[in-house]
């Protein structure tokens, strides 16, 4: 029987793979990844983190490419759309923060216990 604990599912935005190479997020974001090899959180990205990063700079995706493998990968859902739209119609992020609601979206539908993120303008 196995008695130890599931690892803390995290929901990791676009901006967490990209700190990885900013020097104020670097050691925030490369401590983060390091537990997720460790098997201490689990890391959830979504298709909207991956059409984001395909902008990225080459590190970042190679980065992210990396991580991949040892994430679960969420795909847009019709209940994460609803979702997004009742916080934008509740007024809780602005129609120029419609992504972050997605992600935010995204991430509830996944059930996942926290979200990650280094945008201190509509998510933190």
């Amino acid at each position: 029987m196995n008695t130890s604990p599931s690892p803390i599912r995290v929901y990791a935005d676009t901006s967490v793979f990209g700190g990885v190479f900013d020097e104020i997020f670097k050691t925030a974001s490369r401590t983060f990844f390091q537990q997720v090899q460790e098997g201490r959180f689990q890391l959830v990205i979504s298709s909207l983190v991956q059409k984001e990063i395909e902008l990225a700079p080459i590190p970042v995706r190679d980065w992210f490419d990396e991580f991949a493998k040892l994430a679960e990968f969420i795909d847009l859902t019709d209940a994460a759309l609803q979702l997004r739209n009742a916080y934008l119609e509740a007024g809780i992020v602005t129609p120029k923060s419609v992504a972050d609601a997605l992600h935010v979206a995204l991430a509830t539908v996944a059930r996942c216990h926290w979200i990650l993120s280094w945008n201190f303008k509509h998510l933190v």
